[in-house]
């Protein structure tokens, strides 16, 4: 009875999100004034002259919109532990660390009691919605979730990364147990100080809780593929240690070794089991149905085969935004449905500027500014606009960095598609070619070797200004040998599927020189995939920077010393 009273009731909660969205504007003045009473006493808000009014109009009269630089200071003295409220007026204990992967560096997060419940609300929205849609029975989910290590920072708050501030949490395996979505994986695995060694080990537990499975999940796609892409070495390894019942002598940490002592046992059947369908797999197309019969669920759709793709949620370190409560939309066409109580949000039209038109003396002139924040139930439908937040956590009218479109409304509150980070762009000349635009050229591109079988494992970019005229980069690891001919005809088709027109027309007259595209040794990419770790970053939140910048010259570094090949476009 009491397992039974732990199952969430999934109709409950897309009842309470149906009547939360139905008037999403009122929650959304609700929650601010929470917000603003709450911590309303915080240094920061005090010295914006509110004076004790929780209103949107005061809030927005009263608070700039600002940036992770413009908070450094504050956020920095919370970490060096200042005594008196600066963000929040209770205490943050915690300290997030972003991945790094954008700006080359982690930056400083607050993270409260108050996030994590959040964070859970949200996990809880898209399984009840995905539940729905996917029925999954009790069972577990292989789940390749790794924490980073914990620093302490001056003032001893722990630090570490949001997605280890969330596993460490001790609501979070509650939470995926009553989501029947319990890790099948020992903590000692999740928080093992070696991401080789603890990926290994997720690998081994799912194989022998194959039966059990139901789902297969990361915080990014990229650590499931890295995840089956390690698996086509190891498995062999991997049946040997299910049919002796012996770990493999490459886990070399004792607590990992302990953990999974008791779990292996000597296991012959299931061995031969792998070892008969990994074998009759063409170039492992379909595996995860094959290894794991029961889950719901480019690279990660060929190992999954029929078995459904979902992205679950949307958000950053900075907070939540977004569930998907449209599961069975493929990753590509995915949408959040804003919650409208975990935040209070609003959206910058991202028009390129506001022109007023000005007459003065018979001279027209035009004075170019940002245009003004909309807020959530005003967005419209096409539209794009950079999110900003305030949350519980101590940022106030924080820009995200995050494009998004609004492809519609359930009820009153907007679904949103992540388009690319704002700041994440290709640009020379009158040119801003943006994430979407380089992925939708990268896939174009590489149709070319597909049809020799070969894939591009993974991709970046980078501005060449160093000559002249500047000229885009792209850098592609492949999985095999591909001819000079056809590689020419890559970077040709590569140049031609930037369809922006500042880069049309700027090619045209070459004011942009023709793209380069340079191929990389195989290993590249998980070059720079250890010098993140290094850093201490976490796999979980481990994104490829897409566009390397001058911040991350360490990076375009590594890419550069591993070119073997460039080859440049021909097609203007």
């Amino acid at each position: 009875m009491l397992e039974k009273m732990e199952i969430l009731d999934v109709e409950k909660l897309v009842g309470d999100f149906e009547v939360m969205t139905k008037d999403a504007e009122n929650v959304q003045r609700q929650t601010l004034k929470m917000i603003l009473e709450e911590n309303g006493c915080a240094e920061y808000l005090q010295n914006m002259g509110l004076n004790g009014r929780t209103d949107p109009e005061s809030f927005k009269a009263c608070v700039p919109l600002v940036t992770h630089k413009d908070l450094e200071s504050y956020i920095q003295r919370v970490a060096d532990g200042a005594f008196s409220p600066i963000l929040t007026r209770k205490p943050i204990t915690t300290i997030s660390l972003s991945s790094g992967t954008t700006q080359g560096k982690p930056k400083f997060v607050p993270f409260n009691d108050e996030l994590m419940e959040t964070t859970l609300q949200i996990y809880r929205t898209s399984f009840a919605f995905r539940n729905r849609e996917f029925p999954i029975e009790n069972g577990r989910a292989l789940q390749f979730i790794y924490s980073s290590k914990q620093i302490k920072t001056k003032g001893g708050l722990f630090a570490g990364t949001a997605t280890s501030n969330v596993f460490r949490n001790s609501q979070f395996r509650k939470a995926m147990k009553a989501m029947q979505s319990e890790c099948c994986s020992p903590d000692e695995v999740i928080f093992g100080p070696d991401f080789h060694q603890s990926l290994y080990c997720h690998l081994l537990c799912g194989l022998i809780f194959h039966e059990e499975i139901r789902l297969v999940s990361s915080t990014f796609a990229y650590s499931i593929v890295l995840a089956f892409r390690t698996f086509e070495q190891v498995w062999e390894e991997l049946c040997d240690d299910i049919r002796e019942g012996v770990l493999t002598s490459r886990i070399t940490f004792p607590s990992v070794r302990s953990a999974m002592a008791k779990l292996l046992k000597p296991n012959p059947e299931l061995a031969d089991l792998i070892e008969k369908k990994c074998s009759g797999l063409s170039n492992w197309y379909g595996l995860i149905p094959e290894l794991f019969p029961n889950p719901y669920l480019k690279k990660l759709r060929h190992y999954a085969a029929d078995v459904p793709l979902i992205s679950a949620d949307y958000g950053s370190s900075e907070g939540w935004i977004g569930a998907n409560i449209n599961p069975s939309l493929p990753p590509e066409s995915a949408t959040y449905a804003v919650l409208p109580n975990i935040g209070y949000f609003e959206f910058i039209p991202l028009k390129e500027n506001v022109e007023e038109h000005m007459q003065d003396n018979g001279n027209v002139s035009f004075l170019s500014m940002e245009p003004k924040p909309v807020d959530l139930t005003e967005v419209r439908v096409g539209e794009e606009y950079e999110v900003i937040i305030t949350n519980f956590g101590g940022l106030y009218r924080y820009k995200l960095g995050d494009v998004v479109k609004v492809m519609g409304f359930h009820n009153s509150t907007p679904e949103l598609k992540f388009v690319c980070r704002r700041n994440v762009m290709l640009a020379i000349n009158i040119d801003k070619s943006t994430e979407q635009d380089l992925q939708l050229a990268v896939e174009e591109a590489a149709k070319l070797i597909a049809k020799e079988k070969l894939e591009v494992i993974d991709f970046s970019s980078n501005v060449d200004v160093s000559t002249d005229p500047g000229h885009y980069v792209i850098f592609w690891e492949i999985s095999g040998e591909v001819s000079d001919e056809v590689l020419t005809e890559c970077c040709n088709c590569l140049d031609r599927s930037f369809v922006d027109g500042g880069y049309v027309s700027s090619r045209k007259v070459d004011a942009i020189g023709p793209l380069e595209l340079r191929v990389v040794r195989r290993g590249t990419f998980q070059k720079i995939l250890d010098h993140y770790l290094g850093l201490g970053a976490a796999l979980s939140q481990f994104k490829t920077p897409r566009c390397v910048g001058p911040a991350n010259n360490k990076i375009l570094q590594i890419l550069c010393d591993n070119v073997t090949k460039n080859y440049f476009s021909t097609a203007f």
